[in-house]
């Protein structure tokens, strides 16, 4: 990870860790950057830039802010407005763009906003491209032969142009319209929108394909997204498919590149679970390339037991969908994701796409005629704690000997029956650690023991 984008994009408090001015910097470097690469490669138009945003009210300020850096660079700025981050992945690759830019922190509250990176094949941008955005805005951009402590802005004619690009959005509307491969008429579905990305396009799918919708939480107001809705808070769903005897519910988190499930009794059908139920279908079917689904470390132990059972291999990479993506693509893997909701279908996306979990997920049930639950059945979760510790240094307070010792001491307890996981945030100043084990009362007691370590060596950052 560099100084400023971590593994998903620069995110911050708002105007305190990422700034207008950081928006700006980087639409400067990108138009830039683009713009030259295009003279070197004898391309005789215009670099293009797409950029969508979530529902926050500063994503407008961030979003003038890039648009201005890339325009003042010589490139051309395309807006899709308020949109998902797999939306401006599909775009990117499908209409050519140089890059995309989506706006959004995702799961945060309202107030961080942040900035994620696509390459033209809609995929996460390249560490060394990332590198060299944060040498521009530390003042130490070196390329091309020289050093840059500024760069020269266009003139005349060869000052870039903003276009309204909704259409973009529209098509790929169109094209998750286009993957519903049975009608959903007479299924009620629940949508929790997070008063986010999703907050129109998940209903106006799901209505074109038939499906008798019941939507929560699609009335933005620039400061209530996450708040109290959507993947982070799936309970409210929980209750609202229980209350209203909906068959399923399905809730994105802010910027809909993830999705999580409520079968019709109310019970919580994770990102492991996903991976379970469509890598069990594809095998079934016979189109389990290379029979491996892909993992993080922080998938449940239950589901590779599920797996073993089932006859899939399974791989395990660090957590972040930009490392699942790049393994995928590596080994030739057709599905991966992550526990919290970030599902990668290789075949039609190149990012966690929520809307298209959902889609996924119906097309099973259909096709299987079975419900949510039934899906479900051949895999025992087990217990696990996870805590978010908030601390001063992330990485002191992993690295500190007598933390290691107290984890060390853990796994040894545990033996084969469990697991400890202690890791960084890619995002947030926060240590997570994890347990799991056969008992939640033995996860509970081995986490705290090694809370209350990092504790007393003084990494914690005390509530004022």
């Amino acid at each position: 990870m560099g100084k400023y984008f971590g593994t998903d994009g620069f995110r911050g408090e708002t105007n305190v860790d990422l700034t207008a001015e950081h928006a700006y910097k980087i639409g400067r470097f990108l138009g830039w950057y683009y713009t030259e690469l295009h003279k070197l490669n004898g391309v005789d138009h215009e670099a293009r830039i797409v950029i969508g945003k979530d529902t926050r009210r500063s994503s407008y300020m961030f979003e003038y802010s890039l648009v201005s850096g890339i325009t003042a660079s010589g490139a051309d700025a395309y807006l899709l407005h308020v949109t998902t981050t797999p939306s401006v992945a599909y775009v990117t690759k499908m209409d050519g763009f140089d890059c995309g830019i989506m706006i959004s922190a995702s799961h945060n509250p309202f107030y961080d906003n942040g900035i994620k990176l696509l390459n033209g094949q809609g995929e996460k941008m390249d560490e060394d491209t990332i590198l060299l955005v944060e040498d521009y805005i530390d003042g130490k951009l070196q390329l091309f032969g020289k050093g840059w402590k500024e760069l020269p802005f266009a003139i005349r004619e060869g000052v870039g142009k903003t276009v309204d690009y909704v259409s973009g959005r529209n098509r790929y509307v169109g094209y998750l319209i286009s993957l519903g491969v049975h009608s959903f008429k007479n299924i009620k579905v629940g949508l929790d929108c997070a008063n986010g990305s999703a907050w129109d396009i998940a209903n106006s799918v799901f209505k074109a394909l038939g499906a008798t919708t019941y939507v929560i939480n699609a009335e933005p107001d620039g400061t209530n997204i996450n708040l109290n809705a959507g993947s982070t808070h799936i309970e409210n769903l929980q209750k609202f498919v229980v209350d209203n005897g909906l068959d399923v519910g399905f809730a994105y988190d802010g910027d809909a590149d993830r999705c999580l499930c409520v079968d019709e009794k109310g019970n919580v059908v994770t990102g492991d679970h996903i991976l379970y139920i469509y890598g069990k279908y594809l095998k079934k079917k016979g189109s389990l390339v290379n029979n491996t689904v892909v993992t993080t470390v922080m998938s449940n132990f239950g589901l590779y037991k599920a797996f073993d059972e089932l006859g899939i291999d399974y791989a395990k990479t660090a957590v972040g969908d930009k490392y699942v993506y790049e393994y995928m693509m590596k080994n030739n893997c057709i599905l991966g994701g992550e526990q919290s909701g970030h599902i990668i279908f290789s075949k039609y996306a190149t990012t966690g796409d929520g809307i298209l979990t959902s889609l996924k997920m119906m097309q099973v049930m259909i096709s299987q005629k079975k419900k949510m639950s039934e899906l479900c059945e051949g895999f025992t979760v087990y217990p696990q704690v996870l805590e978010n510790v908030r601390v001063k240094d992330k990485v002191a307070a992993k690295n500190d000997p007598e933390v290691k010792k107290a984890v060390d001491k853990v796994t040894q307890e545990l033996g084969d029956s469990g697991r400890i996981l202690v890791r960084e945030s890619g995002t947030e100043p926060l240590i997570r650690v994890m347990v799991e084990a056969e008992d939640e009362g033995i996860c509970r007691e081995k986490v705290d023991s090694v809370i209350k370590v990092i504790k007393e060596n003084g990494h914690i950052i005390l509530d004022k």
